[in-house]
């Protein structure tokens, strides 16, 4: 196999164990797989194919043309989560893909579209229970009134309702818990309406067992990396391994400047290793001087700036790493392993954005 000079190798039988674990979790929910941005960049239209044969029940999004890729896969019903641009609604309405309802303006002008396509759309009401982002706004009687009326609106089959927890990452949080209060309280005025209730993530399928409901929503937790805070109430197996090359060794002295602004130097005779991978592949800046890689088993510091396309690794006087020797980023070598939530600490953010990080040059290779 042509590996390049950085690759992402995907474990598909790792994502596959992780979707059962999921299922069972939840206790025979309904799973919607989440594959905004490409997957989360790790190849959408892959990822897809394994997921509706491990069965989940339809796919979600965040936009269009991210849902248009995936039909092209699958005749699974696709939902666009969060909002949807007026320009979106048509082809969306003729694809069959659900839409979102976030305003009363919104539902009428996927009305007056549908009814122009001579279709009904389907869609799901969106209620904002305390993330102050997209949705109806939480306001006990308002929010009843509007529902009520969009339920009134010809063309649209309301098939569901749901919530997007903001803070479901920390079980000790009660905003959580309040969300769920203010959706129950809505779900009361309106009952045996939707045909399914939704609001469960990641987040809250780890620490809040009370929002399945009727289907859950899992996103990062497929690829077997959780947040960096709240439990892990299940076993998952990481399923992203993140690597590259040696493509030169010297042997430098004592206070030799490494890399750009001379940021570092060596506090001693040693072998520096060059790798051929660095932020244009989507190594965090913050692993200048602070983050390892593993070779050969072993760890080694990054030393100096991470450049757009090199870091430097101090070996030390380790002799038996050679050029070409894989650079393992994230993933296992021996007794180590590098993590997604250990590299998201260095860089202080959280794991979704290292994995969406991973740019486009990097080679998405798939293993099983």
């Amino acid at each position: 196999m042509n590996k390049g000079r950085v690759w992402v190798e995907i474990n598909t039988d790792s994502i596959r164990k992780n979707i059962q674990t999921i299922k069972q979790k939840v206790e025979g929910r309904d799973v919607m797989a989440v594959l905004k941005a490409n997957a989360y960049g790790l190849g959408v239209k892959e990822i897809s194919k394994i997921l509706e044969s491990e069965g989940v029940s339809r796919f979600g999004v965040a936009n269009l043309d991210e849902a248009l890729e995936i039909r092209e896969e699958s005749e699974l019903p696709i939902q666009i989560l969060g909002g949807v641009l007026e320009e979106e609604i048509k082809l969306a309405i003729q694809k069959d893909i659900i839409l979102p309802i976030g305003s009363i303006d919104i539902a009428k002008r996927i009305s007056q579209i549908a009814k122009n396509l001579e279709k009904d759309a389907k869609c799901h009401i969106l209620v904002d229970t305390g993330m102050g982002r997209l949705g109806l706004v939480y306001d006990e009687e308002k929010v009843i009134e509007e529902i009520k009326e969009i339920l009134k609106i010809p063309n649209i089959y309301i098939e569901g309702i749901y919530t997007h927890y903001s803070i479901a990452n920390v079980p000790t949080n009660s905003h959580t818990k309040n969300q769920l209060k203010r959706f129950k309280k809505v779900l009361k005025k309106f009952p045996k309406t939707f045909d399914i209730i939704h609001t469960a993530n990641s987040d809250a399928i780890n620490n809040f067992p009370d929002t399945y409901f009727d289907m859950v929503r899992t996103g990062i937790n497929l690829y077997g990396v959780f947040d960096l805070e709240g439990r892990r109430a299940y076993s998952l197996e990481p399923a992203i391994s993140l690597k590259s090359r040696v493509i030169d060794i010297r042997k430098l002295k004592k206070d030799s400047p490494i890399g750009y602004g001379c940021e570092y130097t060596l506090k001693e005779d040693s072998l520096v290793a060059t790798v051929c991978a660095g932020y244009a592949d989507g190594i965090p800046l913050a692993y200048g001087n602070k983050g390892e890689v593993l070779i050969d088993g072993k760890r080694f510091p990054v030393i100096g700036r991470v450049s757009m396309d090199y870091i430097a690794v101090d070996l030390g006087m380790d002799f038996e790493i050679e050029k070409e020797d894989d650079v393992i980023f994230i993933g296992k070598s021996g007794r180590y392993e590098i993590t997604v939530e250990d590299m998201a600490r260095i860089k202080k953010t959280h794991p979704y954005e290292i994995i969406c990080s991973i740019t486009p040059r990097v080679k998405r290779v798939y293993i099983s």
